[in-house]
């Protein structure tokens, strides 16, 4: 087969023509012979089985049953009539109906002829019942050359009502096939091939459009899973690999004075051996002569700041300059804020720059940026501004990676002649499986303990009948001394959604906990910079004993004396969501509770959300739960939704799969690098006509 023949655009494959080329383009997003060849089923209807009568079951999947008509009658109905069959075998009886084409229908049965009827089976009382049918008589699907598994084609309703019909799409491919001679290039080993057990290319592709029986289609799965992921494992691994080769880092050769002094005197507390371990990683990442690029995670209260700091005194005792990215102001000056306080005795300059940085200001800090007088600059996305210029940026460090895109931590590297060693952190911790598939490029550090002296925060779940048993609680508590969040989802009521909007709280609240006994904050994101500061100072310096807010106060606020979170309509937020809200409070030594309010009328969704919450503290358990339940795609926010594009494969299902496939990358890569070795050369075909092609990126970001 010429190797360009699957690039061939469909409208030459015969049967095809302009015009249904343009409704597959438009609809299935199909051009070339080779999308419509992994244009995969979605489902397929299992023509290999009989039942009998009393074997069904109203499971909403088609069956098909063998028997003979024995009466034939019409009944009339509210509206127009239907035509019903009785149906039988040995085992029992059921009901063929028709709600139309009855005169048709009626003239072309015959009573007492065996037929093989195929459908769905609904069932009423006790009696099953089949609509409009696919019959044949016994003889005629006896002599038919059936096929075996009915395969099931994603479709649209524009391409329905053109008349591209399921039957229609799977005639392209037969067709497909048939010019093709049913042969495609291998594109694994034969040592993969044959460790894995895996069925040739050519065979899986058959199998996954025309399986005979559920043994080959369950091989020919396994196979393009494999591959898919395999691919894509082998671009991230390679990828990262090569950077290590070919983009040399700046050895941070020293561990300085500024490191031990501050390890020695200025340590708030002893490090958690997960903290140790992760510097102990990072140290050997800056130490070689590659350049860093390495994923922090840590759930929320973990000591990921510490670690960031320890990490920028070793640059600065190698002589670098270093910063921290976060995406919002708020983030970006309590950093600022924590790491000044951090460094109180200590000879080393910090500033911070934001979209509210005076011009006044920002001229001072871009010269003392360039002249090398400031060792740390935080900020905000203004850092990535090509005014800011650093003398010499050894090491960048970026807060909650999600937030940003990957061209915008590459205008980090574009700081310096030589790129900058890199460090992500994120609070949202990713399961294992999605991480191997969206930061494949990056190494991974964890940090999964707490400090020690945390108490876990107690969360309970409340409806909202339970007010005022809630309110007596926080009054008890604020007695103590402590502070108080109560969070909403929303602003301004909004009639299609019957939430409990933030105003409307606000002056219940105020009514229940009325001046001058108790002090009331309040922040939205409507309000101006300059007054959500104000209401979050008053709070932070402990003014206030409430702060109502929405959800701005979800990442990074830092008020250790606040014990109560409360979650209004708790029901309406995402599990990662209601964990890091959850996150604000516990900062302290005392005990720290969560209160998620929610109505009577929950989905099954929100009940598995409000359940994990309350069962566990643990943000990877909880991770996990959230990526079964919403898919990868909405897990990192609609721009990483685009990186796992899978034709068959589903990291979320097909884990094991994954690991599989990650395994195998990374023993081919270590054996032959550069896959230069005569039994790779299937990989380095497929491989380098992805590259070629950008089919590749369809996956990865």
């Amino acid at each position: 087969m010429n190797p360009n023949f699957l690039q061939t655009p469909v409208a030459y494959l015969k049967g095809v023509g302009p015009n249904r080329a343009d409704a597959l383009k438009s609809e299935l997003g199909i051009e070339t012979f080779k999308d419509l060849l992994h244009l995969f089923p979605n489902r397929y209807l299992d023509k290999t089985s009989y039942y009998k009568i009393n074997q069904l079951q109203p499971s909403g999947a088609d069956v098909q049953v063998i028997g003979k008509l024995v009466h034939i009658k019409i009944v009339e109905q509210k509206r127009g009539k239907r035509l019903v069959a009785s149906f039988v075998d040995e085992t029992g009886q059921m009901d063929l109906v028709w709600f139309r084409g009855h005169k048709w229908i009626k003239e072309n049965l015959k009573l007492n002829e065996p037929y093989v009827v195929f459908g769905k089976v609904n069932k009423y009382g006790s009696t099953f019942s089949m609509p409009h049918p696919e019959m044949e008589t016994l003889q005629k699907h006896q002599q038919g050359l059936k096929l075996a598994m009915q395969p099931i084609y994603p479709s649209t309703e524009k391409l329905s009502n053109k008349g591209i019909t399921n039957r229609v799409i799977g005639k392209m491919i037969q067709q497909l096939f048939l010019e093709c001679k049913g042969q495609f290039p291998e594109s694994l080993s034969p040592s993969i091939l044959d460790e894995l057990k895996l069925i040739t290319k050519s065979a899986a592709l058959f199998n996954i459009h025309f399986p005979k029986n559920q043994e080959l289609l369950a091989k020919a799965r396994f196979r393009l899973k494999f591959e898919e992921l395999f691919f894509v494992q082998l671009r991230l691994i390679s990828q990262n690999l090569r950077r290590k080769q070919k983009i040399k880092g700046m050895p941070f050769g020293n561990v300085g004075e500024k490191f031990t002094e501050f390890f020695e005197n200025h340590l708030p507390f002893e490090l958690t051996n997960a903290q140790k371990r992760v510097i102990k990683e990072i140290r050997g990442d800056l130490g070689s002569n590659a350049q860093m690029n390495r994923l922090l995670q840590g759930d929320v209260g973990s000591g990921k700041t510490i670690v960031a700091l320890m990490c920028m005194l070793l640059a600065i005792d190698n002589g670098f300059q270093t910063c921290l990215m976060a995406p919002t102001e708020i983030l970006a000056t309590q950093h600022y804020n924590g790491l000044k306080e951090l460094l109180a005795n200590m000879d080393i300059k910090i500033a911070l720059l934001t979209g509210s940085t005076k011009k006044s200001e920002r001229t001072l800090l871009h010269n003392q940026l360039e002249n090398g007088n400031l060792n740390i600059l935080v900020g905000t996305h203004a850092v990535l501004e090509d005014k800011v210029q650093f003398q010499n940026l050894g090491l960048a460090i970026v807060d909650e990676q999600h937030r940003f895109g990957v061209a915008q931590r590459s205008k980090l590297w574009h700081k310096n002649q030589i790129p900058p060693h890199i460090l992500v952190m994120t609070a949202t911790p990713i399961p294992r499986t999605l991480a191997m598939s969206l930061y494949g490029d990056l190494d991974i550090s964890v940090i999964d303990e707490l400090p020690p002296g945390r108490k876990p925060i107690k969360t309970v779940h409340r409806y909202d009948s339970n007010r005022l048993k809630v309110f007596g609680f926080i009054k008890d508590e604020i007695k103590k001394g402590r502070q108080i969040y109560i969070v909403y989802p929303l602003i301004q009521e909004s009639e299609a959604l019957d939430y409990k909007d933030l105003m409307d709280g606000y002056e219940s609240i105020v009514r229940d906990f009325p001046q001058p006994d108790y002090q009331i904050s309040i922040v939205h994101g409507k309000m101006k910079p300059a007054d959500k500061d104000y209401e979050m100072e008053r709070f932070v310096k402990g003014e206030t004993q409430i702060m109502i807010a929405t959800t701005v106060i979800e990442v990074g606020v830092n008020v250790p004396n606040a014990s109560v979170m409360i979650i209004e309509s708790a029901e309406r937020f995402g599990l990662s969501q209601l964990h890091q809200l959850r996150g604000r409070v516990g900062r302290g030594a005392e005990q720290s509770f969560c209160i998620l309010m929610t109505s009577h009328k929950l989905s099954e969704d929100a009940k598995t959300r409000l359940q994990t919450m309350v069962g566990t503290n643990d943000g990877f358990k909880i991770a996990e739960v959230d990526l079964k339940l919403r898919g990868p795609g909405d897990l990192m926010g609609t721009q990483q939704s685009g990186m796992l594009n899978l034709k068959i494969a589903d990291i979320v299902k097909d884990n094991q799969i994954l690991k599989t496939a990650r395994y195998h990358a990374v023993q081919l890569l270590k054996q032959d690098p550069r896959l230069e070795k005569a039994e790779n050369a299937p990989i380095l075909n497929a491989y380098s006509k992805m590259m070629a092609n950008k089919t590749i990126w369809n996956y990865i970001s």
